[in-house]
């Protein structure tokens, strides 16, 4: 049995290890042989850029053996050998003043590895870059190939420093920008990185860079389709429910097919135990400090259509909260529409394990502490549908939140709706019927249903009104295919911050 190869993004160590490869060659070929040669790649963490980036780094420089039995190791001219240079950023950048020194032992590397020496002296970065590509060109008469590793992240390393992070991006520009007028000299590239930051800021004048994020012939380049699942990892999958395995890991969306994140997957497959493993390799701080910044207005959370412009838009000096979390990979397609001559997007969180993760981490920002405990006693009490015991343990959650938090309807709105979905159950908020919109469903085991109505209230003849609303517009007639069909009013005094009535029925 092959070994899992967990962690490993040199193709080469991958290739003569033993460990299993999924073939992503077609794509790479497709990619070299029929575009324009400068191409840019965002996908979130642990999804195999750096392997990709392997992968083309060798076959580049005609190591046939490692391509024996793959796709394009009967198309490819293994006599044709090119120069490679390869950066990487993978390493943190604590301060702007790190930069300049990670740029450099980068640039030694490369210039070591192509039998060239540096040049020491106070020589800028760039000109470094663009005295290599030259040298090894005219040494080998050979154009290059140039592939960047993380590019953005000297960037999203100092993030919180507005002031700081503009530094790094100009000196990042500055160095990337030398690449525009190499043209004659390079034969292919290929950035990648997390974050698409804008031409304007960071690729100034390389006009000619592709960006494949969101192609559809590339959408599966990166991560494992069910289909390749199934065929590479079968020996690992034996006794194994698929159908849960889909429900947890699965659903990441780039305009291809839905796939894995391999790290994700491979840890799974090791341990045949489900848990957060990709939440668990490094959350962004940032974006909950955002979200917090933002009170908790979460847009993304209605699953409205946002278009390609809205995906992209991000940047230090605006950071749309969409964008960061489709980019980071909280948020993925779900599906996409075309209204008249415009395709747009439905974003939602792309498996259970994301899903749960991320509310039970936003919980965490909202009240200053994690809510296991609580989420486990109500996840109970749903299931035995116990009310008034999903009636206490609201009233508690609430009461943990600070009084300056608590600002509207939107961010109790969002805080139950976290609670709710930090227990791994599917949640809908502003659920669409024809009548209206419901504040929160909660589905439990596609068996029972909960249907929440939320209001703020501030005087005693206000109450009722919730339970009313959802009588009135039968909101419960979506889900009478459901075995039971509980509807819930809860009512919040707007002033004191607390319950003052929840109200339920069994409607079916």
């Amino acid at each position: 049995m092959k070994l899992l190869p967990i962690g490993i993004s040199d193709f080469k160590k991958l290739r003569e290890g033993g460990y299993i490869y999924v073939d992503k060659t077609e794509y790479i070929y497709r990619l070299i042989k029929e575009g324009g040669g400068y191409y840019f790649l965002s996908r979130p963490r642990r999804f195999g850029k750096s392997l990709l980036l392997s992968t083309i780094r060798y076959l580049f420089e005609g190591q046939k053996e490692l391509f024996k039995g793959l796709y394009i190791e009967d198309k490819w001219n293994w006599e044709e050998i090119y120069p490679v240079i390869r950066i990487s950023f993978a390493k943190d950048i604590k301060r702007k003043e790190d930069l300049k020194g990670r740029i450099r032992e980068e640039l030694e590397k490369n210039y070591e590895r192509n039998g060239e020496e540096m040049e020491e002296g106070k020589k800028d970065e760039g000109s470094l870059l663009e005295k290599l590509v030259i040298k090894i060109n005219k040494k080998k008469r050979k154009q290059v190939v140039v592939l960047v590793d993380e590019y953005d992240k000297p960037i999203l390393d100092v993030i919180e420093d507005k002031k700081q992070a503009q530094e790094v991006r100009k000196e990042l520009k500055r160095f990337y920008s030398v690449l525009k007028d190499l043209d004659e000299y390079i034969k292919f590239v290929l950035i990648t990185g997390v974050s698409k930051f804008s031409k304007v800021s960071l690729f100034s004048g390389l006009n000619q860079l592709e960006d494949i994020s969101l192609s559809k012939e590339y959408g599966n380049i990166c991560g494992y389709t069910q289909e390749e699942l199934e065929i590479y990892f079968k020996e690992y999958l034996e006794g194994v429910n698929i159908e849960e395995v889909k429900e947890w890991y699965n659903g990441y969306n780039f305009l291809g097919e839905k796939v894995y994140n391999p790290f994700d997957i491979l840890l799974y497959l090791k341990s045949k135990m489900f848990k957060n493993y990709w939440y668990e390799t490094g959350k962004t701080e940032f974006l909950f400090k955002l979200l917090k910044e933002k009170e908790y207005k979460l847009p993304f959370l209605e699953k409205e259509y946002y278009t390609n412009d809205i995906l992209e838009k991000f940047d230090i000096e605006y950071i749309g909260i969409e964008a960061l979390m489709y980019q980071t990979g909280y948020l993925t397609i779900k599906d996409v529409k075309r209204i008249e001559e415009e395709e747009v997007y439905v974003l939602d969180y792309p498996n259970r394990e994301v899903r749960q993760s991320f509310n039970r981490e936003l919980l965490y920002y909202i009240t200053g502490e994690y809510q296991s405990d609580r989420t486990s006693k109500l996840k109970i009490a749903l299931i035995e549908e116990d009310m008034e015991e999903i009636r206490r343990q609201i009233e508690v959650f609430l009461e943990t939140i600070s009084y300056e938090v608590l600002k509207n309807e939107n961010v109790y709105q969002a805080a139950i709706y976290g609670l709710m979905y930090g227990m791994g159950y599917e949640v809908e908020i502003e659920d669409r019927t024809i009548k209206g919109r419901i504040d929160l469903t909660v589905l439990i085991n596609r068996k029972k249903v909960y249907i929440i109505e939320l209001k703020l209230i501030e005087k005693e003849k206000e109450k009722g009104k919730s339970i009313k609303q959802i009588e009135e517009r039968e909101y419960y007639k979506k889900y009478l295919n459901y075995e039971k069909v509980y509807i819930v009013g809860i009512e919040i005094n707007k002033n004191k911050k607390q319950v003052i009535n929840f109200e339920y029925k069994q409607v079916k």
